[in-house]
Formats: structure tokens, C-alpha cells, sequence
């Protein structure tokens, strides 16, 4: 485990409560080897500055240690709880901003400690134990920080290969399945350069290992693919986990795109709302800095910047034509359906 942090057991009960109890304290990492939770002090205006909820951006904090099953008895009432699951680069943050609304919702962005089990998954960690952690880390992630809030949780996406446990474990929640369009996405990675492509790769290792990918590729065939390719299978595995996800849990899941989002955005919002129950002043919302601003750096962010941020693009333009065109051979031979299920707008 990241961090370096010593189990310290036997808190005070009050103490334990009084934590266990406050949203304000975020359940931050979690140790299989002590079964214990991590707490550090989080209030919400710190969530707001921070683009996810990792040390690099929270900043350094004295963790409070505690037992996880003493933690969870502990947790006090629970928020609706819902979650934006997404295939990255696709405007996932900007929505866990958007319920960010004091009295109405709150808005989590990437839970480190849902990392956490994931690691603890790809160790080899004993699948009835990692569930019996998620019932409880969810627990801890849902407490309200106001009475009547719901909790939003943007997980990381190397997370969604969890997400179907996560929604039987909470059938009252309900899912956003968020993506970029194929093409959108590869362009995406094209232009982060050596960083993005180094990314895709990481992820197809842990998709493998999660068994994801059941598009007929040995290992080596990936080794043989070029970057784009890997990162259109990524892409793929995440599609597939999507349609299987919107057929198993109908009306619990809906699905959208980011170029739908950002060309409806109020409609899009709107339809969010419903189906996470959440009146947002839409309308403020959309108008407001969320839709104005880059969602991860903050400053200002307009349809011309995100044209002209796009514009990079066109020195790999035929490299992601071509994969492209690829990719859509291999979902069809897979049986991957390139247009999603329950859409949130028709």
C-alpha cells in the first residue's frame, strides 16, 4: 500500500464515532493487510479545489487509522448513492463537479480507496473479502457531508471492471455509462503524446488481469499492435463492459456520450438529474463556470479552445482514421455494438 502508514489500533470509541460519523473525514485508503480504513481530514471546499481525491492534489495529511468493521458500524446514515462510470477523457469530471451543490448532492471524484481494491483484486485477493470491503467502503463514501444530500461517486476507470458488484451490492443506485466516441477518444491519447500512450498500455495490462478482454487476442498479438490499437481495445473492453452492464441492469444504468453531452448540455443535465433524483438548477448549472472552465486545470474553457485543443490532432488524423476503422472491424466481429444501449437521451 501507497503511503508508507502505520496501523494504529484502538482509538476511543468517541473518537471512532465522531470520525466514522463525518464526511468531512474521507475514507481515503484501505489495507488489506490490517483491514483498516485511512481517514484524512477532507473538508468540502477541499474537494472543490481538488481535480481528483489523491495525495498529489489533496496535499500531505496525517491519516487516522482505524478498523474497517469498526469504522462501518460507526458510519451514521446514508446519502442516495450514485455513480458517473466512465471510459475516460470523456467530461466525467466536469459532472462530479456539477453535483458539487451543497443541500442537493456531492460530488466524489476518483476515491483512492476504491483503487485500493482494485489492487487488492489483481493481487489475487480473495473475491468474497474484497466484496464484503466494497459493501463497506461504499457505506463509508455515503455519508451525506447535509441532510437530504445524495453522493455522486466518479470512480477511476480501471474501477469499472468492479462496477457490477458495486450495483448488486446498491440496487437503489443508479449508473451514468459515460464515453468519448471512438474517434474522439484515440485523439485524445494521440495528443497527450508519450504520456497517453504509456497510460493505454498500463490500462490493457490491468484489463487483462481482470479479464476484460475477450476479443479473441493472445498477448503477444498486443505486443505486436501499434499504441492507438491498444488504446482502441481499451476502449473496446470498456464498451463491452458497458453493454453487458445496461443489459444486466436496465433501468438501474443509462448511457451517453460526451460529444451528445457537450452539444445538449442542458437537456443532458436535465436527464441526469432525473435519473439520479437530484433537482439541480440546471439551467445555473450549464450557464454557470462548470461548462466554462477546463474541468481538471480550471481555467477558462471554451467550445473554441476545445476546437483549437482538437485541432492537435490532425498530424495522427490518419493513424486514427485508420484504427478506427480497425477497431469497428473487431467490434463487429466480437459482437460489441458500437451504439450503446438505454441511452440517457433518445
Amino acid at each position: 500500500m501507497q503511503g508508507g502508514c502505520t496501523f494504529r489500533a484502538g482509538p476511543s470509541n468517541d473518537h471512532v464515532t465522531t470520525i466514522a460519523s463525518d464526511p468531512a473525514w474521507l475514507a481515503h485508503r484501505y489495507d488489506p493487510a490490517q483491514d483498516a480504513v485511512h481517514f484524512r481530514q477532507t473538508p468540502r471546499e477541499a474537494h472543490g479545489r481538488a481535480t481528483f481525491l489523491t495525495d498529489e492534489y489533496l496535499g500531505a495529511a496525517s491519516p487516522t487509522v482505524m478498523a474497517r468493521a469498526q469504522a462501518v458500524t460507526q458510519a451514521g446514515p446514508q446519502a442516495p448513492l450514485h455513480f458517473v462510470l466512465h471510459s475516460a477523457f470523456c467530461c466525467s469530471t466536469l459532472l462530479a463537479r456539477a453535483f458539487d451543490a451543497p443541500g442537493l448532492a456531492m460530488g466524489l471524484k476518483e476515491p483512492v480507496i476504491l483503487n485500493d481494491l482494485i489492487g487488492w483484486q489483481l493481487r489475487g485477493g480473495d473475491g468474497r473479502q474484497i466484496a464484503a470491503v466494497l459493501d463497506g467502503v461504499l457505506t463509508l463514501l455515503a455519508r451525506p457531508f447535509a441532510p437530504g444530500e445524495a453522493v455522486v461517486i466518479k470512480p477511476s476507470n480501471v474501477v469499472n471492471a468492479m462496477a457490477p458488484l458495486m450495483l448488486q451490492l446498491r440496487p437503489q443506485a443508479r449508473a451514468l455509462l459515460l464515453h468519448a466516441p471512438l474517434r474522439v477518444f484515440l485523439g485524445s491519447v494521440a495528443r497527450k503524446g508519450m504520456d497517453g500512450r504509456i497510460w493505454v498500455r498500463e490500462l490493457l495490462l490491468k484489463q487483462l488481469r481482470q479479464g476484460l478482454h475477450v476479443f479473441g487476442f493472445a498477448g503477444e498479438d498486443y505486443l505486436g499492435q501499434t499504441d492507438l490499437q491498444v488504446a482502441a481495445m481499451g476502449w473496446l473492453a470498456q464498451h463491452a463492459l458497458f453493454a453487458r452492464l445496461a443489459a444486466q441492469f436496465g433501468p438501474q444504468v443509462a448511457t451517453l456520450d460526451s460529444e451528445t453531452l457537450m452539444a445538449r448540455p442542458d437537456k443532458a443535465m436535465a436527464a441526469l438529474c432525473r435519473l439520479f433524483g437530484v433537482p439541480l438548477d440546471v439551467p445555473a448549472v450549464v450557464k454557470g463556470p462548470i461548462f466554462s472552465s477546463h474541468s481538471k486545470f480550471g481555467q477558462a474553457f471554451t467550445a473554441e479552445d476545445r476546437a483549437a485543443e482538437r485541432a492537435a490532432e490532425a498530424a495522427h488524423a490518419d493513424e486514427i482514421e485508420k484504427v478506427a476503422v480497425w477497431a469497428e472491424a473487431v467490434a463487429k466481429a466480437a459482437g460489441v455494438p458500437l451504439h450503446l444501449p438505454r441511452p440517457l437521451l433518445p
